[in-house]
């Protein structure tokens, strides 16, 4: 049998490995932070925008942000962000967008979304220049600085572009992953909650010289007709690298 003395040391290193494991597995809550917003009572900070269409003419789009009830076909009570817009570009962009502050300045930021919405548009449904379902594609992204359409001369037309890259349509950006479509199953225009995320691809932004990131989701349309969306939930976890 070994000496009293050794077995104590052997205790002690077995001790001091085990919690250096635990340590490498535990990460700093200060390393998480997580914004979890549903809209019962308020936007929560959030603040919607157009773009991809003309600067002149904004009367036929028939654009709309507000909060409002949830349809009732949904089964679910309480309110939502309601946006709207009559795709007449043939390209329009509808986003939210959200500043969060208390990040590492600097620092590099591994960014998931899950977002839960009210659409009532079937995947497999035909319309104008794309389903009205299979053709809207939900994005969502962080950037460090705001998100915002600016006036672009393009064709003898000055059109709003964002000033990040969003990608278009079903095409991924710099800035903007796809999370999918708006579609829903079945052949029925009936308004379903639906749920889309990017944790299978996580995005890795850095936050500004203040610690400051810029949230932004929306829908890209290729369907030219009328688009409205009820926003339930946002959720986003950033993780520090």
């Amino acid at each position: 049998m070994k000496p009293l003395f050794e077995r104590i040391g052997l205790f002690l290193v077995l001790i001091s490995v085990t919690m250096a494991c635990v340590e490498d597995d535990t990460r700093p809550a200060e390393d998480i932070k997580v914004i979890s917003d549903s809209f019962d009572s308020d936007m929560k900070g959030w603040a919607g925008g157009f773009a991809d269409l003309p600067v002149d003419g904004l009367d036929s789009y028939e654009l709309g942000v507000e909060l409002a009830d949830l349809p009732e076909e949904t089964g679910e009570t309480g309110q939502a962000i309601k946006i709207q817009g009559q795709n007449r570009s043939d390209d329009l962009f509808m986003f939210l967008k959200k500043e969060i502050s208390g990040l590492e300045p600097g620092g590099r930021y591994e960014v998931v979304f899950n977002i839960k919405l009210a659409s009532s548009y079937p995947e497999n449904s035909v319309g104008i220049g794309g389903s009205p379902g299979g053709s809207v594609f939900l994005k969502a992204g962080a950037v460090n600085h705001e998100p915002l359409p600016e006036p672009v001369e393009e064709a003898q037309t000055t059109y709003h572009r964002m000033n990040i890259d969003k990608g278009n349509q079903a095409q991924d950006g710099q800035d903007m992953y796809g999370l999918g479509t708006i579609g829903i199953a079945g052949d029925d225009f009936v308004y379903e909650i639906i749920s889309r995320d990017n944790m299978d691809r996580p995005q890795e932004v850095l936050a500004d010289e203040e610690g400051n990131l810029w949230l932004i989701v929306g829908t890209d349309s290729g369907f030219e007709g009328l688009t409205v969306l009820y926003y339930q939930e946002i959720e986003v976890t950033l993780t520090r690298q």
